[in-house]
């Protein structure tokens, strides 16, 4: 094992975290992050002392001990910002851009009995929509073929049958929006502002704390909502699983679930069509064969959504890679860093690689990531529908000027410029997605498509 703890009698050979030259956490998102991390490896190793937005921390960046900290076998780190010695001594300034994330209460930032007893919780809520045998699961697949083709449908209509779009404003943001919508048991006849709320507020803008006030309000009173009248929605099941749950701790939750579906699943989404459409053959080849997951797959361990994850806090003082972590110290583990991990990557063609299972991009452990088939499912209707649809899609502007997100945890795309050609016939989704929903839904559906997407070009 590559994390071992300390004993009294050993001292660093290094002085402490605070005192030693950091590097930057953001890198240049119009660099090759591979390069990145290659430099960054020979000069340190795999952890790297890093400046994050102007709090020293350590980034891990080797493969093994990313997995050794996730999985945390011996107990030794802290989800919960108490743990952190910098901010319990006042070190830390409230206006540092991920304390609102480092506080958030959601199940992310808990230990122990408290993380089983939420996870178990999450655990009863996801299931209906996981378990593909279950009405509720079908239901929402359904579901989320409809936004899609709504979607298409609505930013091709009126206009010849070829042009130009971005899919990220159009498409791969909108799309799980909506799906959270009908996830969180809101009706599609006024969704459209819940839908913009969280957009604004994963944009992180000036508009970002009103809408993530009116969000948490909304949130909040849905969930007293569905205390008193349950529905076949995620709150409910989460509210039946652990009645003790507050309406402000299960507000929480929520906002946890807008991360995962609203902003890394919409991320992985456009990650998935720029590595087909940058010309990757095996992402090409799996969308050949029918194999949309395999494409899916292989974006997850090329441009990861979570590049890098929330804080972690050493319990006690513990060698990790050439550094000793004080207890207190923040550690930042980099999923994107440990993909090019050449222990990750070594003896493997580039296909084998990208084929490999053993990937972190849902992370590992205690923290494992609960909704990733609930992700993967939305996902794979998303790549699916849009290569159904478009007879032919290629990049607007050469891949290295793809715009990326500068943000310290994800790793995802500013913008997706395509040509596209839609097919002569579209290819409708199957009967069940057809049979699953009522002609006056459907156009509720297909309404809230269009205000979604005629509200976003107010709002960008």
């Amino acid at each position: 094992m590559d994390a071992q703890p300390m004993s009294a009698d050993q001292s660093p050979h290094h002085p402490p975290l605070e005192q030693l030259a950091l590097e930057p956490l953001l890198i240049d998102e119009s660099a090759d992050p591979a390069q990145t991390y290659e430099r960054l490896r020979s000069r340190y190793g795999p952890v790297v002392p890093v400046d994050a937005l102007g709090v020293p921390a350590w980034l891990v960046i080797g493969y093994p001990q990313v997995l050794e900290v996730m999985r945390d076998q011996r107990g030794i780190w802290s989800k919960r910002i108490e743990s952190w010695r910098a901010y319990a001594e006042g070190r830390v300034p409230e206006e540092w851009p991920l304390m609102s994330v480092s506080r958030g209460g959601s199940v992310v930032y808990r230990d122990g009995a408290d993380l089983t007893r939420l996870r178990g919780a999450w655990s009863a809520a996801l299931q209906p929509f996981q378990d593909r045998t279950r009405p509720q699961a079908r239901a929402l697949e359904a579901a989320v073929h409809r936004y899609a083709d709504d979607l298409i449908t609505a930013m091709t209509e009126g206009g010849p049958a070829a042009g130009q779009t971005d899919l990220v404003a159009r498409y791969s943001r909108p799309l799980p929006l909506m799906a959270l919508n009908r996830l969180f048991g809101f009706g599609s006849d006024h969704g459209e502002e819940l839908v913009l709320d969280m957009w604004r507020m994963l944009d992180a803008g000036p508009e970002a704390p009103a809408a993530l006030a009116r969000l948490v309000a909304a949130l909040t009173e849905s969930s007293a909502a569905k205390r008193a009248t349950p529905g076949e929605d995620l709150p409910s099941y989460m509210l039946a699983a652990q009645p003790d749950m507050t309406v402000e701790e299960m507000a929480r939750q929520m906002m946890l679930l807008v991360a995962l579906v609203g902003d890394h699943t919409a991320t992985l989404i456009a990650n998935t069509v720029a590595e087909v459409l940058k010309g990757d053959t095996g992402a090409r080849a799996g969308l050949a064969g029918g194999m949309i997951q395999e494409a899916v797959n292989r974006a997850a361990i090329s441009s990861p959504p979570m590049s890098n994850t929330t804080l972690r806090w050493a319990r006690a003082d513990v060698r990790l890679g050439r550094y000793l972590v004080a207890a207190g110290d923040p550690v930042i583990l980099s999923i994107a860093g440990a993909h090019t991990d050449p222990v990750f990557t070594a003896g493997h063609s580039s296909d084998a690689v990208r084929s490999s299972r053993a990937h972190l991009a849902w992370s590992a452990g205690p923290h494992g990531c609960m909704g990733r088939d609930l992700a993967t499912t939305i996902t794979v209707i998303a790549v699916e529908r849009l290569f159904e649809r478009f007879a032919a899609l290629r990049l607007a502007v050469p891949p290295e000027h793809l715009p990326w997100r500068t943000s310290p945890l994800m790793r995802g795309l500013r913008a997706l410029p395509v040509h596209y050609e839609l097919s002569a016939a579209p290819v409708r989704p199957g009967p069940a997605a057809a049979a699953a929903v009522s002609p006056e839904t459907a156009a509720q559906e297909a309404s809230l498509a269009r205000r979604v997407l005629r509200a976003l070009r107010l709002v960008r």
